[in-house]
């Protein structure tokens, strides 16, 4: 017999380790659990067999001037993972999002010899920040690419780069169930109290900028809702930090550290403020109205600003090519624009649902067919490996 396929895999932010995660178990299924694990990642790769190499909340940075200072640390650990994964010889290696990282890595693995199949999930968003560095990185270092969006593989093909559509993430994690009736009780929240989910990222310079500003529009709207509560799921690498800094906001709020509970809360809230990311699909998805803001290091903003070639930010708007959602980027990202975003979709039974209709419009475009996006993936990497036997 012979012996379990050894899948390398390196996520190095906290949305990465849901889809590696998946991924795995995926592959886990299809192969009858004969195979082996091995890279980088966090608490769901470790629950699906994977002890990672390195801690994940040492990776999860973000912007051009927040990676600066710890470059020569990341540096040395693209190394010494490289230097790993060859020693290792695996059947096949997956990058998980995190180019900046992990586009070092593919460049060091080839340089080193590995001549095993590479893929890259989750396609950086070339068509919205053209970056021909990272385009020839995906064309000479990479054998598949994995797209999120079905638009995605004909953009890649028209760069000479191989790219496969397996679908979003977001519709593998339960968004868009029904609400779950104890859902409240389980976190004091009165049943007839408007309840806002506040989403301000899993890295930790994302809190650091983005919490503080949230905290603040808060407090404005908790002046004109009465009875105001709000629901805060996070990630375990910032969990603590995040409990720490909630305890003097104005109304009550449940920090939910169970990933399980971020649907229940979506489904059982009227509005959210969130942070720019993966999140505001899972809020599509779940038919819950939002505001999304972001903040960016002031250098790093002027870069995206730069090279920017589309008008929007949130994946909603960009598919309806409209401004579905309100977003208030950098200098609009202060208390009083969200606040003044966010409160007609806490008071207004017709603002929330003409933004639902529009969510539901934008989540039909995604091109889902039904099958779980992990398993498509999985299908990706398997045909790889076979194709690399024969």
């Amino acid at each position: 017999m012979s012996p379990a396929p050894l899948v390398v895999l390196v996520a190095a932010e906290p949305s990465g380790d849901v889809l590696g995660g998946r991924l795995m178990a995926a592959l886990s299924r299809r192969l009858g659990g004969r195979v082996r694990f091995a890279g980088i990642g966090g608490e769901r790769m470790a629950a699906a067999g994977m002890e990672s190499r390195v801690p994940l909340s040492e990776l999860s940075l973000f912007g051009v001037f927040e990676v600066l200072p710890q470059a020569l640390r990341i540096l040395r650990l693209v190394r010494e993972t490289a230097d790993a994964i060859v020693a290792a010889g695996p059947a096949v290696v997956v990058t998980i999002d995190s180019s900046g990282f992990n586009f070092r890595l593919a460049r060091q693995l080839r340089r080193r010899g590995y001549r095993g199949p590479l893929v890259h999930y989750v396609a950086p968003q070339l068509w919205a920040w053209w970056r021909p560095a990272k385009a020839e990185s995906l064309r000479r270092w990479y054998d598949r690419v994995l797209a999120l969006f079905p638009f995605e593989p004909d953009f890649f093909a028209g760069h000479g780069i191989q790219c496969r559509f397996v679908g979003h993430p977001a519709v593998e994690e339960g968004f868009g169930r029904s609400a779950d009736p104890a859902f409240r009780a389980r976190h004091g929240i009165p049943e007839a109290a408007p309840l806002l989910t506040v989403l301000p990222g899993s890295r930790g310079s994302e809190i650091k900028r983005l919490l503080p500003v949230f905290g603040e529009a808060v407090g404005r709207l908790a002046a004109d809702v009465p009875g105001l509560r709000v629901v805060l799921p996070t990630v375990p690498t910032v969990a603590d930090r995040v409990e720490a800094a909630v305890g003097g906001w104005p109304v009550p709020v449940a920090v939910l550290r169970d990933p399980a509970e971020k649907p229940a809360a979506f489904a059982d809230s009227q509005a959210a403020l969130a942070a720019s990311g993966t999140v505001t699909l899972e809020l599509a998805l779940a038919g819950t109205p939002f505001v999304v803001a972001y903040r960016l290091n002031a250098l790093t903003a002027w870069l995206v600003r730069r090279k920017a070639t589309v008008r929007f930010a949130t994946i909603v708007n960009l598919l309806m090519d409209r401004a579905v959602v309100p977003e208030r980027l950098q200098e609009a990202c202060n208390a009083d624009a969200l606040a003044e975003a966010v409160r007609p979709l806490l008071t207004d039974a017709a603002a929330r649902d003409a933004q639902r209709r529009d969510l539901a419009a934008a989540v039909g475009r995604l091109g889902l067919d039904g099958r779980p996006p992990s398993e498509r993936a999985a299908d990706e990497v398997l045909a790889l490996i076979a194709a690399r036997r024969d």
